[in-house]
């Protein structure tokens, strides 16, 4: 009974887990890196993302006793908070690296010449003494809070604004999207007007250029790289814009022609001859027919150029040099990590800002995706 016609294979639950576990394991560490372009470095350091949206217990850096003094009767009083506007809750404090958790909310400590020390649940502190502190080292506070969850938008002004020195990725931005959307654009035009003729004109040796296609899609652009500079070079276009448009163009053209072409084939032949004997001519068919026709195609194809594009770094490199000024995105961000390894927020947000365009891209697009792969496939 389990292979009668109609019914679901035990292995579709199978199936429905696979998807569902490859699902999970993709969104782990991108809502990872969500979460934590959120979180200061303090933070990240201390605890895992998961762990961000629940109230912390942690250690604070050791905070020393500082305020305007003043007296009270015999005694002078230095008053102060912790953690001002923040909501931490202490749960334990020490005036010492070696006992840092000595003394509870509410205790008193007593400290040299009758000095006496008092931290609250609240994080404020009291110093009292019988004699001025002016001149004399106050102490250090060591403390255990329990702190709220606390998100912050610093990171992105930082990273997109530059308000810290050397972290912004504002204008590493704009020239990746200076090379990708031309990149993307210029491929697509051109081998749509290349797809047609080798799929719907007759002239000699179009099954040749259809194999040169075929063959060019196996060559890796490494080999094409110096070549390609010094004729850019030797043509006035090199370290520029133009130049690297160019090169993104020509290397993948030939996916291009290869994924639209076999669109085309398939489309139906009734309409573009029914078009042609009532007078249209190739262009015409082209651009009223074929092109609205092989939309899903050309956004399938828009999906790879442009995902390429924005994550390329070899290209850009070699065609635009390292100068600030025309410096990409992956290319900034290799900068950040070897001058600021440290700053783990700065790194999770300038890649989450890296990854937020791909992906917009990729999810608006995506249901055309599988129907321009699969075209010519199936008759």
């Amino acid at each position: 009974m389990d292979n009668i016609a109609g019914t679901k294979s035990t292995l579709t639950w199978a199936v429905h887990l696979s998807v569902a576990l490859l699902v999970a394991l993709w969104l782990f560490p991108t809502v990872g890196l969500l979460v934590s372009s959120f979180r200061t470095g303090e933070q990240i350091s201390n605890s895992g993302w998961w762990s961000s949206f629940s109230a912390q217990e942690r250690q604070a850096p050791a905070i020393r006793v500082a305020g305007a003094e003043r007296q009270e009767g015999a005694l002078y009083v230095i008053e102060g908070e912790l953690y001002p506007d923040t909501g931490a809750a202490v749960s334990a404090w020490g005036t010492s690296s070696r006992a840092p958790e000595a003394y509870g909310p509410g205790d008193v400590a007593e400290l040299k010449d009758g000095w006496a020390l008092s931290v609250d649940a609240a994080g404020r502190y009291r110093l009292t003494a019988p004699q001025s502190f002016e001149g004399e080292r106050l102490p250090r506070i060591f403390s255990t809070a329990t702190a709220p969850p606390e998100f912050t938008l610093d990171n992105y002004r930082s990273v997109l604004f530059g308000t810290t020195a050397g972290t912004g990725v504002g204008q590493a931005f704009l020239n990746t999207l200076t090379v990708a959307i031309p990149a993307t654009v210029i491929p697509i035009l051109v081998a749509a007007f290349a797809a047609y003729a080798l799929a719907w004109m007759e002239f000699p040796g179009r099954a040749l250029l259809v194999a040169a296609v075929v063959g060019l899609l196996v060559v890796p652009l490494q080999l094409a790289l110096i070549p390609l500079l010094q004729l850019h070079n030797d043509i006035g276009i090199g370290k520029g814009y133009l130049g690297v448009w160019l090169a993104h163009t020509g290397f993948g053209l030939p996916l291009a022609i290869y994924l639209l072409r076999n669109y085309m084939v398939g489309l139906p032949r009734d309409i573009i001859e029914c078009a042609r004997v009532d007078g249209a001519t190739d262009f015409q068919v082209f651009v009223k027919i074929v092109l609205p026709l092989s939309f899903p195609a050309l956004a399938s194809f828009a999906i790879f150029q442009f995902l390429w594009t924005w994550n390329d770094l070899l290209v850009a490199l070699v065609f635009l040099g390292t100068d600030d000024d025309t410096l990409v995105l992956t290319a900034r961000l290799v900068n950040l990590l070897g001058s600021r390894g440290g700053q783990w927020e700065i790194l999770a947000t300038s890649a989450f800002v890296s990854i937020a365009v791909p992906l917009l891209v990729f999810f608006a697009m995506q249901k055309y995706l599988v129907r321009g792969l699969l075209a010519g496939s199936v008759k």
